[in-house]
């Protein structure tokens, strides 16, 4: 069974050559000229096919109340949560031979 399943290494990377990653299609927004995905909003300035879609400034402010918010509770939470200390079980014979 081993000998006919064995793949050389010309022949395996010969089957990988096809697997190499491409380049994401990047375009160039209209209006601010950065480099954005195709069919996606700028994440510079809000716009897509030369209209506004969402608000840049207010975009930015929650995600950046919700980075702070996360922060907050990272910094809170292991003053809160104590673990306790498990003593570990003593295990014999008679305790692993025994059916639960």
């Amino acid at each position: 069974m081993g000998s006919r399943m064995r793949v050389t290494k010309g022949h395996g990377g010969n089957r990988r050559s096809h697997h190499a990653l491409s380049e994401p299609g990047l375009s160039e927004c209209s209006n601010c000229g950065a480099k954005h995905l195709r069919h996606r909003a700028c994440q510079n300035c809000g716009q897509y096919k030369g209209r506004s879609v969402f608000d840049v400034l207010k975009r930015t402010g929650r995600l950046l109340a919700k980075k702070e918010a996360r922060q907050k509770e990272r910094q809170v939470a292991p003053e809160e949560k104590v673990p306790e200390e498990k003593a570990p079980k003593a295990l014999s014979a008679e305790g692993l031979s025994k059916r639960d």
